[in-house]
């Protein structure tokens, strides 16, 4: 099983717009091979630095299933807009990739 997630830094005062960006998107994931899971998770707010934490989360059977999914004409698709909300984080998105090694 392989967990891929990216943390955003969403600007205080956008995280309905973000949240709606995700929402209103079609990401076909279902229609991937290997694709199990997929959360958009909200964190803290941080004040002294004006951003709300959000991450994407996504779980697949394996690693391999995860890299035809960011090869694949779906990934393409789903991420074709992305640059136009850049106003609503700051900075880029931070992946973090994890293998499981011991799960229930």
């Amino acid at each position: 099983m392989y967990i891929a997630m990216n943390r955003f830094k969403v600007q205080n005062g956008s995280e309905q717009a973000f949240e709606d960006v995700w929402k209103g998107r079609d990401s076909s994931l279902s229609e991937m091979k290997g694709f199990q899971q997929f959360h958009l998770l909200r964190g803290p707010i941080n004040e002294a630095e004006g951003y709300t934490l959000f991450a994407s989360h996504t779980v697949w059977a394996s690693y391999e299933d995860f890299i035809a999914w960011t090869k694949s004409e779906n990934f393409r698709a789903a991420h074709k807009n992305a640059g136009q909300n850049k106003v609503l984080y700051l900075g880029h998105p931070q992946f973090e990739g994890f293998s499981v090694v011991e799960g229930a």
